[in-house]
């Protein structure tokens, strides 16, 4: 029998992918099955599920209630739609920034002394040693009325002569943008920075003999050749952007409401868990169109993997 495998090359792989496999498909598809179920379900008055089948919780979604069968004029409420708007907005502002940020640091490391690269990488990954919560609650100490930010501009403001009357930065939507542009900066720059470690020098020198400037080597040689590397980042941002809920709790307190935070919510305070898990659901598809749609737009399949 060992024999048999030996030269059987896919039993071969077979055989090494299912540990994974199975891996997967206890931890992954049999919670989004049981998920899938609950969100058809109703909730019980005492907080438990009531496994039936029904729309109402995506009904809900969308900002429709079930009273508007009975002829009501004024059924749809918005609340929902809005608070998946408002986290897909975020999501695209944050991976906007963040690649405009990323892109020239990993840029210069990719550029850099390979003597000094692994340093510039040791300074990018250290942020990523402390605990997430951790990371936002320092923001907080940073962008309240009494924080760091409000005393330096307080300080030169002073120096210069102006009044200055310190401002309110914490619980708005930009703190929470900032935080969220803190948080998952490195995951843009690390496969952006493997695209462009991979590019070869010659190429450049391709490009110089051929008479083209520092301008339009990079449109033509390094953007094209580094895109994977760009893609790839705005999936590892993008996605996790769209579920999160620690920054917006923290840093946006009541003010900044997003899907993961409508979520979080459902399970633990409203007890229900029907209305979640459609939630979840939604969140789950419309991120998988996104980013479906994202990929198949700039035609990169293999190359993010490559990245």
């Amino acid at each position: 029998m060992l024999k048999r495998l030996r030269e059987n090359k896919s039993a071969q792989g077979t055989l090494l992918a299912l540990p994974t496999t199975l891996w997967l498909f206890v931890l992954l598809i049999i919670p989004l099955f049981l998920t899938l179920i609950v969100s058809f379900g109703k909730r019980s008055p005492d907080g438990n599920v009531i496994f039936t089948f029904t729309l109402d919780n995506y009904i809900r979604l969308i900002g429709f209630s079930s009273d508007c069968a009975a002829g009501q004029a004024t059924c749809f409420d918005p609340l929902y739609l809005q608070i998946l708007w408002r986290s897909l907005t975020l999501a695209f502002n944050t991976t906007v920034l963040v690649i405009l940020l990323a892109y020239p640091l990993a840029y210069f490391i990719a550029r850099a002394e390979p003597k000094k690269r692994s340093t510039y990488l040791f300074m990018v990954l250290i942020p990523l040693w402390t605990n997430f919560v951790i990371r936002v609650y320092a923001w907080m100490m940073l962008l309240r009325k009494e924080g760091a930010i409000n005393i330096i501009i307080g300080t030169v403001a002073h120096w210069l002569g102006f009044n200055f009357v310190p401002f309110e930065m914490l619980y708005t939507p930009g703190a929470v943008l900032v935080g969220m542009v803190y948080e998952f900066l490195p995951f843009m720059i690390l496969p952006i920075y493997t695209s462009l470690e991979k590019i070869d020098n010659s190429l450049y020198e391709a490009a110089a003999d051929l008479g083209a400037n520092a301008v339009r080597t990079f449109t033509k040689v390094t953007l094209p050749l580094s895109m994977p590397g760009v893609v790839a980042g705005t999936i590892l941002v993008f996605i996790p952007v769209m579920g999160t809920f620690i920054v917006s709790d923290i840093l946006g307190g009541k003010q900044v409401i997003l899907v993961g935070n409508l979520i979080q919510r459902q399970f633990l305070d409203a007890r229900d868990p029907t209305f979640g898990s459609a939630a979840s659901l939604i969140l789950m598809a419309l991120t998988l169109i996104v980013t479906y749609f994202y990929t198949r737009k700039f035609g990169f399949g293999e190359e993010i993997v490559a990245a």
